[in-house]
């Protein structure tokens, strides 16, 4: 009777419950189709109003009607869902009405009162509401599924060696070796070749620096030039020479002047194998400071000129003089299908670990690969450097007087005063087992009974002279070698393909593969050190104007290379016989070369004279001009409505660039737009594939001012002052900052216009406060509001997600307090000086030797501006050596989640000092592990040693670095390439600038005094982690993808183009949105390039192919923090490539190598396409030349 009872009552609540839902589903169904019809009717009989509408309101209403049909559609599907799961519970299916309840939540903002259809309603930015939009785009936190998590919770690469694990072990202890000083004596047993005798290869090479103690093109005039006159003969002479070269910057120079003759001359050295092209990028890439997308792009630039010339594919990679040596290479070079390469400049306390093991060659894995797909057979030179002395043996004084430059009457010496002997039958035999005895002791080293001789050094064989000394001795030995079998050893002059070859063929292994024995080994080899305590970590901030110019630059080849072929698409689609694709094409191959021919190693390292610093200088900068230029042009092509009226006319563009460069060596000068009460209209342009949300900031002439976005309505400004003087304004000049959203890959445009005072509601003027003031007259900033402080106190600025606190006094950082969890952090900032030694070896461009740790630079007082409004906040200290800025951005987008801080660091007043900003928190990173990243590639762990000196610990930062504890993650992100460290438990140094007296002894001859007004910018991103997840317990780390993705929008910032001052406008669309889908958060676009054509062809050289390369990058996440702020989504890495874009149809997709030298298969353009994580994948896309 009970259980009846209880039966009963059950069905009586359930009874009540469906009625209630019943009612719900009844208003819901009413509120719905209500709403809907009035949007309909609201929209119509704005539609019906009897005026002339220009094409901004046509666009308006046609974005209208598609929300309305977007609208319909989605109330429909939402009424079905509601009613099916309706009908289920009252059949009695077996779904719960918590299971309604889901479907009602998930619905319940779809439409009414919320966000419409995905779009966002109400913004609020800290005070200030911003009107009402149903076409602005979601701005949400993600939820990352779990199996795009993977990679960061896996275990770490399973290697015979990792490098993290050899610094622990290794006592870095420097004994002397004896002859060997950095190793120990070498003994060998003659019986070891009893059975098989050992191979040598003898390899002729040169290393031809494309700009260090002279230009690029005084080396190629007086040296390079020379060794290739001298090449051809000298090897003709005899087919069993050989000889190896590197740099296509060089080549391609000479390749340009000489005739057909000599061109096929060539080819044939390269066909019959005495001729080797190895590595074959534009230049031997520096690994430290350099960027993975300028890695990339000057290898693809050599490999392209490569292949299109000649038709050579470089198969080994060959890297002898770079300071130190990253992972991202290997990866690289992998991916471009090679199968071996040779590193030489590792710190020589590792040399000697690794050469005790017989682990000098080994295949290298990356860190997160857990499958061997990324390993790469790698060779490690042994001895102290790559020339002939350090190269045969052990003994460098034995080694020299087989260099037979060195003999009487030739411009080197041996320094041990034991100069060669010119071969001759009489002593051959002598010369000969002196030579082999080093060979055999080299030997010991390798696993294998193969040996790799090279025979070179800086600038060789340049005279007619050293080919005949070098091969006539040397072939005369090789002869009496291989005629004395008993010797157990046989030699060649080989190449490094030749020498990789041998060791496959009497390993029996398939070329790339792992020869039996050989270890595998995970990691980096920073920070690089040659000899005692000379560690080569000053070379991560040396010249750091120049190091952010290279970054500009970059970012801008980048965004140049996607509108270009963006645009070109559209050219070719609408028959645009005026669309400038020649002359931007030679822009864009001038521009490679440039931005490639600085990643050498002594380019972006700093480490050149002085004038050849400038002129690198000036081709980065004629290069960021020209970029700017064609971005303005291409973005003027998409807009026009009517593509068949556009015309090209340099001298007189309808659209600006945002700001010039006058000079190497000066900071960018904004270009101001000139207001009247007609609107101008400014172009936004967008070089990432998601719709964004950014804060741009407009130079214009007067304070008031309105600004309209792409569907007419006025939207909240913020005007600030443009200081002359720490307390005086121009009065022509202001900045207007606002919230721009552009689509993925596309343009917007916003208007400006001049307005009355007090005429627009929706413009503030920034309030600005003022502390330490040094002025004896009162400021006048009119029309802005001021406060001028006579007394110190703390204060704090904020917008909707941060609050950050100063310090009475100096004006610096303090805290920075989350307002989403309400945690406040330690964040303090101040600024650090290092001095040099004053006695021994000192600190150069090459060195870091301090005396001491850092001494804080004193900041009592400073003079302190205070600039608050709603769109941004910002506090400008102004030291003795630095102008100091920290602001916050009110964005809804992923600059709201960060501390933006922007320094001009200037010290030429100072010498012989180094500075840096100290940022110390309250993390606690245990035993002072903190992490930084190899070429915005990939992150890499590093540890504070008190074994090691203190300029052991600093490694290069191109991009990022972050500490962590169990519950927070600190992230430093840096918009150029500096030094770092963590001397100590939740403290971070960055090195921002270095000024120097003393040469370093390492051959330049010079300090570094040539230093400029410096600008850096960093961001700083604070994160806790999600839950009670606990920090993985391997040693790999990967950013959040809020971390990935704020660092691309700092570097991927709007290119804003204002209107020319008096152009004559042509209709614009208010929007070019190029994507149909946009890409997921988690693949970056890291190029969109269109395909030279044949560059020794004067007919073809810049005309384009219809081919681009599109290179997809899937970033490995740390999903432990949460993913904030995102106009993105996530869908594991696919893509359909039918679907990527809206007009520009695809012919075909094929899967290549990395730098396109092989295909890999035809992709189904409609099937999706997926992009493991952390890879790197490079797709030839044949675009449709027209219509038809």
């Amino acid at each position: 009777m009970n259980n009846l009872c209880r039966c009963l009552s059950k069905l009586h609540i359930k009874s009540a419950i469906m009625k209630r839902y019943m009612v719900i589903w009844g208003a819901l169904f009413f509120l719905v189709m209500f709403s809907s019809l009035y949007l309909m009717l609201e929209t119509v009989s704005t539609a019906n109003k009897p005026t002339e509408l220009n094409t901004h309101e046509l666009d308006n209403i046609e974005g209208k009607i598609q929300r309305i049909e977007e609208d319909l559609m989605k109330n429909h599907e939402t009424i079905k869902e509601i009613k099916d799961t309706v009908r289920k519970i009252g059949k009695g299916g077996a779904v719960s009405l918590d299971q309604l309840k889901d479907v009602l939540d998930r619905h319940k903002d779809s439409d009414y009162g919320g966000n419409v259809g995905g779009k966002v309603g109400v913004v609020k930015m800290n005070q200030i509401k911003f009107q009402e939009r149903k076409d602005k785009t979601v701005v949400k936190d993600l939820t990352i599924p779990t199996d795009m998590c993977l990679l960061a919770d896996a275990p770490e690469a399973k290697t015979d060696y990792k490098l993290t694990d050899v610094f622990e072990k290794n006592s870095f202890t420097d004994v002397d070796g004896g002859v060997w000083k950095q190793g120990w004596p070498i003994t060998y047993d003659n019986s070891q070749w009893s059975k098989r005798s050992l191979k040598v290869f003898v390899i002729p090479h040169s290393h031809t620096d494309p700009g260090w103690l002279k230009t690029f093109m005084e080396y190629y005039r007086q040296q390079t030039k020379l060794i290739f006159e001298n090449m051809i003969p000298k090897l003709e002479e005899d087919g069993r020479r050989k000889f190896m070269y590197a740099e296509m910057s060089f080549f391609s120079l000479w390749w340009d002047e000489i005739d057909i003759g000599k061109k096929e001359r060539v080819k044939k050295l390269i066909e019959n194998g005495q001729l080797e092209i190895v590595t074959g990028g534009w230049v031997m890439t520096d690994e430290a400071n350099a960027h993975y997308f300028a890695m990339i792009d000057q290898l693809l630039e050599g490999h392209q000129w490569l292949d299109g010339t000649l038709g050579v594919k470089p198969k080994s990679g060959w890297s002898i003089d770079p300071f130190g040596y990253s992972s991202t290479m290997a990866y690289i070079l992998r991916e471009a299908d090679f199968s071996n390469m040779l590193i030489q400049r590792v710190h020589y306390s590792l040399k000697k670990y690794l050469a005790k093991e017989k682990a000098l060659e080994f295949m290298w894995r990356q860190q997160w690969d857990q499958e061997g797909s990324t390993d790469i057979f790698c060779h490690m030179m042994p001895f102290y450097s790559y020339d002939a002395p350090h190269s045969c043996g052990p003994d460098p004084k034995i080694c020299c007087q087989f260099d037979f430059m060195r003999l009487p009457n030739t411009k080197f010496r041996c320094p041990w005063k034991l100069n060669p002997l010119p071969i001759t039958e009489g002593n051959v035999a002598e010369r000969v087992n002196l030579l082999i005895d080093q060979y055999k002791k080299k030997a010991q080293l390798y696993k294998t009974d193969t040996l790799l001789v090279p025979l070179g050094d800086d600038f060789r064989y340049d005279t007619a002279g050293e080919w005949d000394l070098q091969f006539q001795n040397y072939q005369k030995m090789i002869d009496y070698i291989n005629h004395h079998p008993e010797l157990k050893i046989e030699v060649h002059f080989g190449t490094l393909s030749d020498y990789f070859n041998a060791v496959y063929e009497r390993t029996n292994v398939e070329e790339g593969g792992r020869p039996p024995q050989v270890p595998t080994l995970s990691g980096d080899f920073f920070t690089y050190a040659d000899r005692e305590d000379n560690y080569w970590s000053g070379y991560y901030t040396s010249r750091p104007f120049y190091k952010n110019l290279d970054r500009v630059t970059e970012v801008h080849l980048r965004a140049a290379e996607i509108i270009y072929t963006t645009a070109l698409g559209y050219a070719r689609k609408h028959a645009s016989s005026n669309f400038p694709s020649v002359a931007f094409m030679k822009f864009l191959v001038d521009a490679r070369r440039n931005l490639g021919l600085f990643q050498h190693h002594d380019g972006i390292t700093g480490t050149s004279k002085e004038f050849v610093v400038a002129d690198y200088g000036k081709r980065l900068v004629e290069s960021i001009n020209n970029m700017k230029k064609l971005i303005a042009e291409c973005a003027t092509y998409l807009s026009v409505e009517d593509k068949a009226k556009y015309s090209y006319t340099p001298s007189s563009p309808i659209f600006n660039i945002d700001e010039l460069r006058k000079n190497h060596d000066s900071l960018p000068e904004k270009n101001v737009l000139m207001l009247t009460n007609e609107p101008s209209p400014v172009l936004m342009y967008n070089s990432l594939t998601h719709v964004r949300q950014h804060v741009v900031k407009v130079y214009v002439s007067s304070p008031y001012v309105e600004v309209k976005d792409p569907s007419g309505e006025v939207i909240q400004s913020q005007v600030e002052p443009y200081w002359t003087d720490k307390e005086k304004i121009a009065t022509d000049i202001f900045k207007v900052s606002f919230v721009a959203e552009v689509p993925g890959l596309g343009i917007s445009c916003y208007y400006i216009k001049q307005v009355t005072e007090n005429d627009n509601p929706k413009n503030t003027l920034s309030f600005v406060t003022i502390y330490h003031s040094t002025s004896t007259t009162p400021a006048n900033i009119k029309p802005f509001p001021l406060d001028i402080k006579t007394h110190s106190e703390d204060f704090t600025i904020e917008n909707d997600y941060l609050k950050i606190s100063f310090t009475e006094g100096t004006s610096m950082l303090k805290t920075v307090n989350r307002k989403e969890d309400e945690e406040e952090h330690k964040v303090s900032v101040e600024f650090v000086e290092y001095s040099t030694r004053r006695s021994g070896d000192k600190s150069g461009a090459y060195l870091f030797l301090p005396e001491g740790v850092a001494k804080p630079v004193p900041t009592l007082s400073p003079f302190t501006r205070i600039v608050r409004g709603p769109v941004i906040s910002e506090v400008q200290v102004f030291t003795h050596t630095v102008n100091h800025v920290v602001r916050l951005i009110n964005s809804p987008g992923t600059e709201g989640q960060s501390v933006d801080m922007y320094n001009i660091v200037d010290i030429r007043q100072q010498i012989d000092k180094e500075i840096a900003v100290r940022i110390t928190t309250d993390i606690k990173n245990e035993d002072r592990v903190f992490y930084t990243d190899l070429n915005g590639y990939q992150m890499s762990r590093r540890k504070t040693y008190d074994k090691l000196p203190l300029q052991a610990n600093f490694y290069p930062m191109p991009a990022m670095m972050f500490l962590e504890d169990s519950n927070t993650r600190f992230s430093v992100l840096s918009a150029q390439s500096l030094g770092c460290s963590s001397l100590q438990q939740g403290v971070m140094e960055v090195m921002m600038d270095r000024r120097l007296s003393h040469d370093d002894s390492r051959g330049l001859g010079e300090g570094v005094k040539d230093n400029k007004a410096t600008p850096n910018r960093f961001k700083f991103l604070i994160e806790s982690r999600k839950g009670s997840k606990p920090p993985s317990k391997t040693e790999l780390r990967f950013p959040s993808l809020l971390g990935h993705l704020t660092s691309a929008h700092m570097l991927g910032s709007f290119f804003v183009l204002p209107q020319y001052k008096n152009s004559k406008l042509m209709a614009l669309t208010t929007s070019v949105r190029p994507l149909d889908v946009d890409l997921p958060c988690e693949l970056y676009m890291l190029n969109l390039r269109t395909m030279q054509n044949k560059d020794d062809s004067d007919a073809l050289k810049y005309v384009p192919k219809e081919t681009a390369a599109m290179i997809l990058h899937r970033y490995g996440i740390d999903c432990s923090y949460p993913a904030k702020s995102l106009t993105c989504y996530t869908n594991g890495g696919k893509v359909a490539f039918a679907k990527i874009f809206n007009d520009l149809k695809m012919l075909e997709v094929k899967s290549m190598s990395l730098t396109l030298m092989y295909e890999r298969e035809n992709l189904d353009m409609e099937a999706l396409t997926t992009v493991k994580p952390m890879e790197i994948n490079t797709f030839k896309v044949t675009f449709r030349s027209s219509e038809t």
